[in-house]
Order: C-alpha cells, then sequence, then structure tokens
C-alpha cells in the first residue's frame, strides 16, 4: 500500500457518491475540466507525486491492482501522462475496448484516452513552468492544452492492458460522431482548440508561416480541361446517379468521367458499361492490378492518359449537387492559382433529406492557417480537386481511407490550397455507406494511420523550419 500513497484521485462530483477510492488515496472532487480556471484548481489541491483522474462521460470501475499497475508503468517509463486499454459494459454485455499509441501526430483534441489518466507531478509542473500555465481564456481546452505541452518534453504512454471497467454514455455509432469536430454548432470551441494547436506546432517548430510556392505553368498536353474521377467497387446502387451527376455538368469546356472499377461483383460493372456505351465522354476502366485500395484507383486514373488539367473527386456513393459544380471548381483554380481546391458539403440521406450537422464548409481552414489547422483535424473537405501536374508528382498512398488526406497535407506543404465554402456535393448516408458504423478495430486502424500521416508532415515541417 506504500505506492498507494503518492497518489491522488480526481473525480467528477456528479459520479463521487458512487465512487470508493482505495485506502490511503487521496481524493479531489472537481465540477468541470474545461477551462484554464478549472484545471488550476484542480492542479491547486494536487500535492501527491501522482494524479489518477477519472474523465467525465462515463461510470469508471478500477481492476484489481490497476492503481499498482499505473504507479509501476509510471515510474519504470518516467512518461508524464499515461492511459490505459479498458472494458466497456453496455446492457449486461461487456467487451474489450482497446485504444490506440499516441504518437507526434496524434495532436487532434478528440484524440480519445478512454476514461482514465495518470499525471506524473514531475513532468505537469516542467511542462508548465517551461511553457507557462494554462491561461485564463481558455474555456474548453485546459487538458488538451495541458497534453500537448506535457508532449513537446515527455512521452504519452499507452498501457495495452484492460485496467478498468467503464459503462457506456455516448452510444452513438461512428458514423454519427464522424462530424463533431466540423460542427458549426461548436465553432467557438473549433476557434480556441485551433489557437492551442497553432501554438503546439510554434512550440515543436512544425509551424508553416503563409508563404507558398507559386503553381508552375505545366508543360504537359492535356485530352480535356477536367477529369471527375469515381473510385468504385461494389456500388449497384449508387453508381449510376454518380455518373449521371458527374455526366449531366455544364461547362464551356471539355471534360470527361473516369470511373476506375476496382473489380466489382455486384453488377456494378454491367451498369458502367452499360452507360459508358451510351456515352463518350464516360472512360470505364477496370485495372489490371487487383491490389488497389481507392489511392491506388485513384493512381490508375490520374497517370492514364485519359486525364484532364484537373482532377475532380466524386465517391462513388455521392453526388454533385449542382450542374455548375465542375464549372466553379475549375473557376477557382483558374482565379487563385492554386494547386488543389476544395469544396463543402452537404451530410443528408438517401433520400436527400440534410443529416446533423449539415454543412460540412470547414471554416477552419484559412489561407494564414489553414495548413497548420489540417494537422489538427481528420479531414478536409469535399469535392477535392487537383492540378493534375501536381498531383502527378506526388500520386496518393495506395489505402482506401485518408489517401486523400495524405497528399493534400503533403500539396499544403509547399502550395496554397483554395476554398469554396458554398455547398457543392451531398455526402450520402445510407447503411451501405463505408463510415456508417465501423467496428472498433477498423476505426481505430484509420485513427492510428491518420496520425501517422500528421507525424510524417510534421517531421518533415520540423526539417523545413531547421533547413
Amino acid at each position: 500500500m506504500e505506492r498507494i500513497k503518492r497518489i491522488t484521485l480526481a473525480v467528477p462530483k456528479a459520479s463521487a457518491a458512487s465512487f470508493t477510492p482505495p485506502a490511503n488515496a487521496d481524493l479531489i472532487q472537481y465540477e468541470t475540466l474545461l477551462s484554464g480556471a478549472d484545471l488550476r484548481t484542480l492542479l491547486a489541491n494536487w500535492q501527491s507525486e501522482y494524479l489518477l483522474l477519472i474523465l467525465p462521460g462515463g461510470t469508471v470501475g478500477l481492476g484489481v491492482r490497476a492503481l499498482e499497475r499505473f504507479l509501476q508503468v509510471a515510474e519504470d517509463s518516467a512518461a508524464g501522462w499515461l492511459y490505459s486499454d479498458f472494458r466497456q459494459q453496455e446492457g449486461g454485455e461487456i467487451s474489450e475496448h482497446p485504444l490506440i499509441d499516441y504518437q507526434l501526430g496524434s495532436l487532434r483534441d478528440n484524440f480519445d484516452f478512454g476514461s482514465v489518466v495518470l499525471l506524473a507531478r514531475k513532468a505537469v509542473a516542467h511542462a508548465l513552468a517551461k511553457y507557462g500555465p494554462v491561461a485564463d481564456s481558455v474555456t474548453w481546452g485546459a487538458l488538451y492544452d495541458l497534453r500537448l505541452k506535457l508532449s513537446a518534453d515527455s512521452a504519452l504512454l499507452r498501457i495495452p492492458e484492460p485496467l478498468y471497467t467503464r459503462t457506456a454514455v455516448d452510444l452513438r455509432a461512428t458514423g454519427e460522431k464522424i462530424f463533431d469536430y466540423v460542427d458549426p454548432r461548436k465553432r467557438d470551441y473549433q476557434i480556441e482548440m485551433e489557437q492551442l494547436a497553432t501554438e503546439h506546432l510554434k512550440r515543436i517548430g512544425a509551424w508553416l508561416a503563409p508563404e507558398f510556392v507559386a503553381v508552375p505553368e505545366s508543360s504537359e498536353t492535356f485530352p480535356v480541361v477536367a477529369s471527375v474521377i469515381i473510385p468504385v467497387r461494389n456500388r449497384v446502387k449508387t453508381i449510376a446517379d454518380a455518373v449521371n451527376s458527374a455526366l449531366t455538368q455544364q461547362t464551356d469546356f471539355a471534360f470527361n468521367v473516369i470511373v476506375v472499377d476496382n473489380h466489382s461483383t455486384d453488377g456494378t460493372t454491367n451498369v458502367l458499361r452499360e452507360l459508358a456505351a451510351g456515352n463518350p465522354r464516360l472512360t470505364h476502366l477496370i485495372p489490371v492490378r487487383t491490389d488497389y485500395g481507392i489511392g491506388g484507383c485513384w493512381n490508375e486514373a490520374v497517370f492514364s492518359d485519359h486525364c484532364g488539367r484537373y482532377a475532380v473527386q466524386l465517391d462513388s456513393d455521392d453526388i454533385y449537387n449542382s450542374p455548375q459544380t465542375l464549372a466553379r471548381v475549375v473557376a477557382e483554380f483558374t482565379a487563385g492559382k492554386y494547386a488543389m481546391v476544395i469544396g463543402s458539403y452537404h451530410i443528408v440521406d438517401f433520400e436527400l433529406n440534410e443529416l446533423p450537422p449539415g454543412l460540412i464548409d470547414h471554416r477552419e481552414w484559412t489561407r494564414d492557417n489553414g495548413r497548420n489547422n489540417a494537422l489538427r483535424i481528420n479531414g478536409l473537405g469535399a469535392p477535392r480537386a487537383f492540378d493534375t501536374t501536381i498531383l502527378r508528382q506526388y500520386g496518393l498512398p495506395n489505402v482506401s481511407y485518408g489517401e486523400d488526406y495524405a497528399v493534400a497535407l503533403r500539396i499544403s506543404r509547399q502550395f496554397e490550397i483554395g476554398r469554396i465554402y458554398d455547398s457543392l456535393y451531398f455526402a450520402r448516408r445510407w447503411s451501405g455507406n463505408s463510415d456508417s458504423a465501423l467496428p472498433l478495430a477498423t476505426a481505430n486502424r484509420y485513427d492510428a494511420y491518420k496520425d501517422r500521416l500528421r507525424t510524417l508532415e510534421i517531421q518533415a515541417r520540423q526539417q523545413l523550419a531547421t533547413a
């Protein structure tokens, strides 16, 4: 029990009555930990070497010898912030809930630490002394600011063991949570998180000033001005809508539609053959290779002789919301000399009824700070469009999640990205949609991959800063 004397437990007041602290452990109750004042009050009452913080959002039951295990790893690793996997209870069912490892690129404010975090007093004191206390002006991001400051010099370490059981509170499916970070109703929150993330990027030498490389004139010859690119596999229910949405665009320039059919087996191929037979603007490509993800399908189109000067995205279950979408995107390229243009879109159901949060316009993207803030968030918007000459310099990674985010980060490191804040696109949510209800293992894999993309980009930007 000697170890337990060096620990303080902090629990939300709302659940304190149901929480029995171990013997010889100090107990602090708190209302919230959102503001700088909230956090400073907690830290002022913390006198021991370690603080076990029970976060809001669920009822927690610590496992046998969980405190001892947290402390053992803390002392062996000298980490400043530890968290662990847990077991999730929903109804009468209990399931394993693994988390993912924290890395340099895990600076998004919605990183999942679970419901229990152990803080080391020495590391917290060092971080706040070196980088300053959490400011009075912080309204929602106190813990976010603290962990970013800690991460600059200290490890944030996951213990891959289920050290507690949590009763679920947020029972929404993955697809219902995926747009929380751009919900327009939380704009003030997003602005504050952007400011904290930007300070962190400056702290670690990864912030970029709004200075851009000019997009060079292309020496390539293109068959058309623009190509709408649609990768598809087994979307027989939606592919005709998507293709027709592209084919009916009204422009004063030549364009085509390139569908890369990734060996569909559900009738999609036959639908595309019939559509292509009746419209010379439609090119139906079936790759020779069978190991393509969405990124590989994009590369198949972009590096083909069919691709136009600009390559414009359309997913196989979505549609443009106007016949002028393509013309609007190309006009933005022409006006701004951008390497990439990103539009805005509405979340709708299959009957085109708006779903929350509605318009996704990514107004966190600004010329001054957009490419820095891109490292805080998990996506940049749609439809995405590229200067084909620039895109051919990099290509897309051959994966089916985050491929567009990867290349957008790479492009933004040098070139300016244009933004259209008007809605151009209907992103249809339905039961067969790829992100409607992701299994936990898949969601973890996707999140870890995007964190890795951010890690690689931060490292590249740090090299630019020291060059």
